[in-house]
C-alpha cells in the first residue's frame, strides 16, 4: 500500500514539475508570436505611410508643377523676346560695351545696318541693268539687304520690349523720329531698286459706326 501511495506520489511531483517547467515556456512563446504580430503590423503600417507618402509626394509635385508651368507665349511674344535678346547682346559687344540705359537711336541705326549683313531681299544698285525691274531675267552682283517690312515690324517689337523692360516712353530711342526717317527712306529706295511701289494700306471702314455717326447727326427736313 505504502509502495503505491510512494508512485502515485512520484507521479504527481513530476506532473506538477513539468507544468511548472512549460509554463514559462508556453508564457515565453506565446510572447513571441505576440510582439512577432506587432512587428508585422508595424512593417505593414510602415511601409503603407511610406507607400502614402511617396504617393502625396507625386500627387503634390504634379500639382505644384501644373502650376508653375507657365502659359506658353504667343509667336508675337516669343518673337520679341528673341529681337530684344539679340540687341541687347549686341550692345554688349560693342567696344566699350554700351548699357539699355546710355542706348540712344544712333545705336538703333548702327543695329539696323549692321542686320543688313543677314538679309535675303536682293536691292538692285542704280547701275545694274535689273535695276526697278520687279522680276529680273538673270543674276546680278547686287548686294542683299533686310527688307524694309522686316525691319518695319522689327522695330515695332523693340519699342515695345523697351517699354516693358522699365524704359520710359519719352527716352524711347525706337521711336524717335530719326529712326522714322530711316525706314521710310528704305521704304522708298527698296521700291525703286525692285520695281514695286509701296501701296499702303486703307483702314476699313467699319459701316455700323458710320450709321452711328450719321444717326447721331441726323438731316433736318426744310
Amino acid at each position: 500500500m505504502s509502495s503505491i501511495r510512494a508512485k502515485s506520489f512520484k507521479s504527481d511531483l513530476k506532473q506538477s514539475s513539468h507544468f511548472r517547467l512549460g509554463l514559462p515556456l508556453l508564457l515565453v512563446n506565446t510572447m513571441m508570436s505576440i510582439n512577432k504580430g506587432k512587428e508585422v503590423a508595424e512593417g505593414s503600417s510602415i511601409l503603407a505611410t511610406v507607400a502614402g507618402t511617396a504617393d502625396g509626394a507625386r500627387v503634390g509635385a504634379g500639382g505644384v508643377g501644373d502650376q508653375r508651368n507657365p502659359p506658353p507665349l504667343s509667336r508675337y511674344e516669343s518673337q520679341k523676346r528673341r529681337d530684344w535678346n539679340t540687341f541687347g547682346q549686341y550692345l554688349r559687344n560693342q567696344r566699350p560695351p554700351v548699357a539699355l540705359s546710355q542706348c540712344n537711336a544712333n545705336h538703333v541705326l548702327e543695329f539696323l545696318r549692321y542686320l543688313d549683313q543677314f538679309g535675303k531681299t536682293k536691292v538692285h544698285l542704280q547701275g545694274c541693268v535689273f535695276f526697278g525691274q520687279p522680276e529680273p531675267p538673270g543674276p546680278c552682283t547686287c548686294p542683299l539687304r533686310q527688307a524694309w517690312g522686316s525691319l518695319d515690324a522689327l522695330i515695332g517689337r523693340l519699342r515695345a520690349a523697351y517699354e516693358e523692360n522699365g524704359g520710359l516712353p519719352e527716352t524711347n530711342p525706337f521711336a524717335s523720329g530719326s529712326i522714322r526717317i530711316y525706314l521710310r527712306e528704305v521704304r522708298d529706295s527698296q521700291a525703286k531698286a525692285r520695281g514695286i511701289p509701296y501701296k499702303k494700306k486703307k483702314k476699313k471702314r467699319n459701316p455700323l459706326k458710320a450709321n452711328e455717326v450719321s444717326s447721331s447727326f441726323p438731316i433736318q427736313q426744310p
